[in-house]
């Protein structure tokens, strides 16, 4: 049986929701933004539609990106991961994003919590791991909730640590904070996790 098409209810081409989504995400634009220059070729819709299109399409289009992803990656065996962890406020409030990158400066998984504990490096570890399998090296600073997370997991054998080790890593975050100070920041945790699982996956795609 065919799967129907996700774009069947709109009018507008699933050429054009792509290009508006793939817009916001990879350069550091607001909605009107991405209007006005839709607009600059012919394509007459609010900001509000592009918000519509981004918040539908944009968790199907990175999910795609991801299954490619995770198909090609599991073809190497000899890979390492970088795991770093950022804070990021939300309302004031303190936050940590977590990512795991590996030694292409991908990003391989994005994950936002209100702790900076073991249980938090496990799950980042345990999504990766099940997505993308087992790395032979797991470069991280020395936070001990690597250390933790990585004896509950039993792979503590791994783990790499060094003061210049995980420039990889820090340095994934610079496309996110540019594209946080366009959007004046966040203000929920699930937008938050939202965005970044989407950015990772489509921001890298076009480099």
């Amino acid at each position: 049986m065919t799967k129907p098409s996700p774009f069947r209810y709109f009018k507008t081409s699933p050429e054009i929701i792509r290009l508006a989504v793939m817009m916001y995400v990879r350069f550091p634009l607001s909605l009107r933004n991405v209007k006005d220059l839709l607009h600059e070729r012919g394509i007459d819709v609010s900001h509000e539609t592009v918000r519509f299109w981004w918040n539908r399409f944009g968790p199907m289009f990175a999910a795609e990106i991801r299954r490619n992803r995770a198909n090609r990656k599991r073809a190497h065996s000899n890979w390492q991961w970088h795991l770093d962890e950022v804070f990021v406020k939300i309302n004031g409030e303190t936050h940590y994003l977590w990512r795991a990158v590996d030694h292409e400066d991908e990003v391989l998984e994005s994950y936002v919590t209100k702790r900076r504990d073991c249980k938090a490096a496990l799950k980042l570890l345990r999504k990766s791991m099940k997505r993308y399998g087992n790395p032979e090296i797991i470069v991280t600073d020395k936070l001990r909730s690597y250390g933790a997370a990585m004896k509950v997991i039993g792979n503590a054998s791994r783990q790499e640590t060094g003061l210049w080790q995980k420039n990889r890593a820090e340095n994934s975050y610079l496309p996110f904070r540019r594209r946080e100070r366009a959007m004046l920041r966040f203000r929920r945790m699930r937008s938050l996790q939202k965005f970044v699982a989407i950015h990772s996956s489509i921001h890298k795609h076009f480099n």
